[in-house]
């Protein structure tokens, strides 16, 4: 057969070392100009490689295909050096989060860091490219794509077999187009998460972070939202995403460079109902608004009390921002965000003080939009030979989720 992938992140990576020592013919086409202007997550990844039953997407994936797919990435590494740390994994510190309310989410995690992972990914490539049947084609945009039959057009140029859609959630726009042409894709498109990445000294979160490194924790707020932790960077650095018509804030860390601030992200999780069909839309209207506040290319920035308080920070106290003094603007995260959200936030961290004192000083950073575009939820039973894979699918949330996703897809179609 003739394969084509539609992208080259983490799905199409476990496709293509699951399906590489068979006969068939592969293409990837990859939107970036060359390997070193792609990324494993589509845009920053943060080298996280997490194992859990709780979270990282809505398929089911084995622990022991977590675990294979974990050590895979560790050993395209140059010296196997990364750092390994649990989640809750302490029944003590688990009780603590449960008696205050809070949902702790279990699991075990590598984490190679940014600086690394983008080594990873070379080494992948120059693996994948020794293979005869195996053929990447840079700098190439997918636009559009016809089903006819038997077959898959891409481009309303060549033809393929079978056709494997692993775009990202940045791959919105083609996505956006396949659902236009076949709505009949897509089983579910409610949910959105929108929030701010949160900045704090090391210091008032060192037992956390010395115990499990990734605290992750779900709260059900007073509005009725859930609210929950993401991505928490020790020692890390806040850094902002550039989706062309706006920007969002994320973080991560590094394994050499350290920084004094852990920071980490507080998502409110926004479930809407009919005739709502457009998560990613209603996430860059949002988004939208806060470029219109902060300028391009720019986020805002905003201490606690001011938060709370609804007034616009103009000076900062004992907490330096990691994120570039050129990438945001001292402002008022509240003109931006619906008022249900800011109130799901306050409330989580004044509940989140009570477990680790210190977390609701005044003085502590937010960083706003950080918004996780949940991809609407594609059904791969539609077609047979157009498939769709990681979290363009809607059905995974991580590295080694969307891996495993590529994973499962291949060993299905080699079946």
């Amino acid at each position: 057969m003739r394969i084509a992938i539609i992208g080259f992140g983490a799905a199409a990576i476990g496709f293509i070392e699951k399906i590489k020592d068979s006969s068939n013919e592969i293409h990837i086409f990859e939107k970036s100009k060359d390997i070193y202007s792609s990324s494993i997550s589509g845009i920053r990844a943060d080298g996280k490689l997490f194992v859990s039953k709780e979270m990282g997407g809505d398929i089911k994936v084995e622990i022991a295909l977590q675990e294979k797919l974990v050590e895979y990435y560790i050993s395209k590494t140059n010296d196997r050096k990364f750092e390994k740390g649990s989640s809750f994994t302490n029944r003590e510190f688990y009780k603590q989060f449960y008696a205050k309310g809070f949902q702790p989410i279990i699991s075990e995690f590598s984490h190679l860091g940014t600086d690394q992972l983008k080594q990873v990914l070379y080494t992948i490539y120059e693996d994948f490219k020794t293979y005869k049947n195996i053929h990447f084609h840079f700098n190439e945009n997918i636009t559009d794509l016809e089903v006819i039959p038997g077959k898959v057009k891409l481009n309303n140029d060549d033809t393929f077999d079978k056709v494997v859609v692993a775009v990202g959630r940045s791959g919105h726009k083609l996505v956006k187009t396949i659902i236009k042409k076949f709505p009949n894709v897509v089983t579910d498109n409610t949910m959105v998460d929108m929030g701010v990445r949160f900045e704090l000294p090391n210091h008032i979160v060192d037992e956390l972070n010395k115990e499990m490194y990734e605290f992750k924790v779900k709260y059900k707020s007073k509005t009725g939202y859930m609210v929950r932790t993401f991505c928490n960077n020790p020692s890390g650095y806040v850094v902002t995403e550039n989706y062309g018509d706006f920007a969002t804030v994320n973080g991560h860390s590094k394994l050499k460079e350290k920084s004094e601030n852990t920071n980490f992200a507080i998502l409110t999780s926004v479930k809407l109902t009919h005739p709502f069909d457009d998560p990613i839309g209603y996430g860059s209207h949002i988004a939208k608004l806060f470029k219109l506040l902060a300028g391009d290319k720019k986020v805002i920035l905003q201490t606690y009390q001011n938060f709370k308080s609804s007034k616009r920070t103009k000076h900062l106290y004992r907490v330096n921002p990691t994120l570039d003094r050129d990438s945001y603007i001292l402002g008022d995260i509240n003109l931006a965000f619906p008022r249900r959200i800011a109130e799901s936030i306050i409330d989580f961290i004044e509940n989140l003080a009570t477990v680790v004192p210190g977390i609701a000083n005044g003085d502590n950073l937010l960083y706003a939009p950080e918004i996780k575009f949940y991809s609407n939820k594609l059904s791969n039973n539609t077609f047979d030979d157009l498939k769709f894979i990681g979290d363009c699918s809607g059905g995974t949330r991580s590295i080694i989720y969307a891996t495993a996703h590529g994973w499962l897809m291949a060993e299905r179609l080699l079946s």
